[in-house]
């Protein structure tokens, strides 16, 4: 199975004492597979995933394939920068039915790119299950080189990556050296749809949490090579894609969703509720995109 468009970054709804709201996280779901949505990722870095525990981090990505139902593909979020730990949490998210595993670049620690190549290696030799790498060197001081991915191409249960620099020269020389076989998703609203234009299958993106309708058609579009179509449906939401980053992710996304009425007001330290200037400045576009009065 070849996931490919929109495939959104789920927040992880939480009440204001910090604790997972588990029936917002089941609306999510639902509303998410009602508006066209493509794919999920559960637990990904926007969900949150740095400061859930290992029992919590389970039962989400458990939860979403549950409230999923077959209906859409769950890729289940299983990086961290402990290789015997990633390992534990992608067996964990296999043996729940995850459709596939997205795997950030170890963290912090800043391995050399054979240590990247390694730690993705024993993960795929120790679990069965398709996975995608995840470049986000702004959020992880860590940069997978394309020639490591190329050497990480050729696992067989590594089917692509999701490249977040912003970088579209990065995406073409990713494409050059892995074939046209190897999946390539966006990871940059900003930039996603110019992606999607030259060859990458999809945008795992944190604006589908907020218009999943319009990143769908989007998407869509821009992969059937529809330029046209694809560029004026991006350019109708392309300051949620500046303003959701006004603070650090997921805190503007997880704000916006509250003023939907979609989510409780949690977030969890370190993260704190979005700031009252950056309030200032999202919530005009909230409104020009009709998300809010």
């Amino acid at each position: 199975m070849k996931i490919s468009g929109s495939i959104v970054a789920l927040v992880t709804p939480m009440h204001s004492d910090g604790a997972v709201d588990w029936e917002s996280l089941r609306k999510l779901v639902n509303w998410h597979v009602e508006q066209g949505t493509d794919a999920i990722v559960a637990v990904g870095t926007t969900g949150e995933s740095a400061t859930l525990g290992f029992e919590e981090h389970d039962l989400v990505i458990r939860e979403v394939i549950s409230a999923a139902a077959g209906r859409v593909p769950v890729i289940a979020g299983t990086g961290a920068n402990s290789t015997d730990e990633a390992i534990r949490i992608t067996r964990g998210a296999k043996a729940d039915g995850a459709d596939a595993c997205l795997l950030v670049t170890p963290y912090y620690n800043k391995p050399t790119q054979e240590g990247l190549y390694q730690h993705h290696l024993a993960i795929a030799k120790a679990v069965d299950i398709p996975q995608i790498l995840y470049n986000v060197p702004g959020r992880t001081a860590c940069d997978m080189l394309p020639e490591t991915v190329e050497r990480l191409s050729a696992v067989p249960n590594i089917i692509g990556i999701k490249e977040a620099t912003g970088n579209l020269e990065r995406v073409r020389e990713i494409r050059q050296r892995c074939g046209e076989d190897f999946l390539i998703y966006s990871g940059d609203d900003a930039t996603a749809t110019e992606a999607m234009l030259q060859g990458a299958c999809g945008d795992i993106s944190v604006t589908a949490n907020v218009v999943p309708a319009q990143m769908a058609a989007m998407c869509k579009a821009a992969i059937a090579g529809d330029a046209e179509t694809a560029r004026k449906l991006n350019a109708e939401i392309e300051a949620l894609h500046r303003d959701l980053f006004v603070e650090s992710n997921p805190i503007p996304v997880k704000w916006a969703l509250y003023e939907m009425g979609l989510i409780g007001s949690g977030i969890r330290l370190p993260l704190t509720i979005l700031s009252e200037p950056a309030q200032e400045r999202l919530t005009p576009v909230l409104r020009a995109c009709g998300l809010i009065k």
